[in-house]
């Protein structure tokens, strides 16, 4: 099995402006994911874990990994080794000292790629975690087929994403909270840089959802060859977890 390592992998636009904006933050990143879901994302990225360790996994990809935060977690819940992905070196690289700091380095290797254009041959992994991931690529559609494609015939695929809530009253303080309140925040907590993926992240999500709603992310999964969908959306609609097994 691969030690524990970066490996160069082909990175393409539309990637670049999502590195750019979160190159200054591994450090913070997870701390930031803490702020904006008001410290819910442990109990986000807990959910998501479960239904992967569930199904006692021997290999998972973990995509759009970050520091690895759950990466780590992948490790300590099942006997499976785990391999994060990520475009970002700033993030493979804090993640690389999150991962010798738990003492995980040989259940774990770490790998620079994008998850439109996985440098994995077909069914190779038991299971798959994505994490805050189709906001970020150009076609979601077309990057769950690419996910679902290293994935075995009944593996366990689980994506966390940031949702809107749909009750309105809600909605509309989701709303005011990161348009107004995230942005100060991130600026008082950690400087400019978190200033601008304050402002950045709530339209994001808006616009994302607006274009991409949860049912059409649903027949998505399914369009992708992933059967026996389910969701949970979490913390008044704050949060959404999915999940579903490679068609067979």
């Amino acid at each position: 099995m691969m030690k524990s390592r970066s490996v160069s992998a082909s990175r393409k636009t539309p990637n670049t402006f999502a590195e750019r904006l979160f190159a200054p933050l591994p450090g913070r990143y997870n701390r930031l994911a803490a702020l904006l879901s008001f410290g819910q994302d442990h109990l986000w990225r807990s959910t998501m874990v479960d239904q992967v360790a569930a199904s006692h996994p021997n290999l998972v990809l973990d995509v759009a990994c970050g520091p690895c935060a759950v990466t780590k977690r992948l490790a300590k819940k099942t006997s499976a080794h785990v391999v994060g992905l990520d475009l970002s070196p700033e993030m493979l690289h804090e993640g690389q000292s999150n991962i010798q700091r738990a003492g995980l380095e040989e259940r774990v290797s770490l790998v620079l790629g994008r998850g439109e254009q996985l440098p994995f041959a077909d069914a190779s992994f038991d299971a798959l975690t994505f994490t805050y991931l189709l906001r970020y690529v150009a076609d979601p559609q077309a990057t769950l087929i690419e996910l679902a494609r290293v994935v075995k015939p009944g593996g366990r695929v689980a994506s966390l994403e940031f949702a809107v809530p749909e009750k309105r009253g809600w909605r509309w303080s989701w709303w005011l909270y990161t348009r107004l309140v995230l942005p100060v925040a991130g600026y008082a907590t950690g400087g400019r840089a978190w200033w601008d993926v304050g402002r950045f992240l709530g339209p994001s999500i808006s616009a994302h959802y607006k274009k991409y709603s949860l049912a059409w992310t649903i027949d998505a999964w399914r369009n992708a060859g992933i059967e026996h969908v389910e969701y949970r959306t979490m913390s008044l609609g704050g949060g959404v977890v999915i999940w579903g097994y490679r068609t067979t």
